[in-house]
């Protein structure tokens, strides 16, 4: 083999590795769960009824996963100790093989289970505004919307556009868009932040280099009546016409809705659709995301008061530069991670700098 103690050295290396998954811990709460699902109470409130039955089933399919793996490992490790009795060299190409497979959906299941916050697993909205920088921060709206599009493609993850704000000149004043998939908000809560462009302007006739300036907000999926409970007196409902640049694309009737929650002031809008029935559904999602945001942002507030931390304003320093010119560079400000490959960047190759910040943040309540 590679050298037969050096094969038995990886394939021991590994048994050390599954101390970050707790099959006692999980089992605990599967049983809990169980037992919960045949009260007689339990169906009383059958959205909650329904999410515990998820979670359910979501315990169930991680603990089969973890030990299916283990399975092969254990099953691995048996045909190397008979392969090293018989002192065979032939094997070692399954055997790497194997290995090499095994290894890397340990990775995949290990940085998994950095995604254990309360939302983690759930789907995601991504809300994006223009900031400094005039037609180009409204252009580079436009960009990222693009950029996270192809990354939740390559994903596998499904996509909506739920609403977007044209700007006057060229680009997006805004866009809010549904990332449908497991897990989603876990990986996005990396993008959250102010995100920085340099490039020579298209909009500028002397091209000359601009620095412009856009805000993510990442959101996870709300369950109507477990997460937040709205009040409907609390609401104002305005209609008006949806905008547009002009000519077909103005609607004659007043199909676009605007929402203000009055407590908090959040007034969010949809006008994409053509039913106002509809706008005002995509509406009434969008306003329960950012009242749970809200409600998470103040608990982290409080426990970064506690521990005595500072607290960034949502319009603080950039998280992340996005440099085209004079040089291509791409650079994560909280991770120093550098990639010059700035237009796969922009096609969505985010990974790297998803999992190196997840992974920076390990033991830190990051919402």
């Amino acid at each position: 083999m590679r050298c037969a103690s050096q094969s038995h050295k990886y394939a021991t290396g590994y048994l050390t590795r599954w101390c970050g998954f707790d099959f006692d811990a999980k089992d605990k709460q599967i049983l809990a769960l169980e037992r919960e699902a045949v009260e007689p109470s339990f169906w009383e409130d059958n959205k909650l009824a329904q999410r515990k039955m998820k979670d359910l089933a979501a315990l169930k399919a991680e603990i089969e996963d973890w030990r299916g793996l283990k399975s092969r490992a254990d099953d691995l490790h048996e045909f190397l100790t008979i392969a090293l009795e018989e002192k065979d060299d032939s094997l070692a190409q399954s055997f790497e093989e194997e290995y090499s497979g095994i290894t890397e959906t340990l990775d995949e299941f290990e940085f998994k289970l950095m995604l254990s916050g309360e939302f983690d697993d759930r789907s995601a909205m991504i809300a994006l505004h223009a900031g400094a920088g005039g037609v180009d921060s409204q252009d580079w709206v436009r960009i990222l919307m693009r950029m996270y599009i192809r990354w939740a493609e390559r994903r596998g993850y499904k996509t909506e556009v739920l609403d977007v704000s044209p700007g006057e000149e060229g680009g997006l004043k805004g866009s809010i868009i549904q990332v449908t998939g497991d897990y989603a908000y876990g990986y996005l809560r990396a993008e959250r932040g102010v995100h920085r462009l340099v490039r020579i302007s298209p909009f500028d006739g002397n091209h000359a280099r601009h620095t412009s300036f856009a805000l993510a907000e990442v959101m996870p999926e709300v369950e109507e009546g477990v997460d937040v409970t709205i009040n409907p007196d609390d609401l104002r409902i305005d209609v008006f016409r949806a905008g547009g640049h002009g000519g077909q694309s103005v609607q004659k009737n007043s199909t676009a809705v605007r929402i203000t929650h009055l407590p908090t002031k959040v007034v969010v809008s949809c006008q994409n659709e053509r039913s106002q029935h509809q706008n005002k559904e995509i509406a009434m999602r969008i306003l329960t995301a950012r009242l749970m945001e809200i409600e998470m942002q103040k608990k982290a507030d409080q426990l970064a008061r506690i521990r005595g931390e500072h607290i960034s304003p949502e319009w603080g320093n950039q998280i992340r530069s996005y440099v085209l010119h004079p040089y291509q560079m791409v650079k994560d400000h909280r991770t120093d991670l550098s990639v010059s490959n700035a237009d796969a960047v922009l096609d969505g190759d985010l990974d790297e700098f998803i999992s190196t910040y997840l992974s920076s943040t390990v033991g830190v309540d990051t919402g």
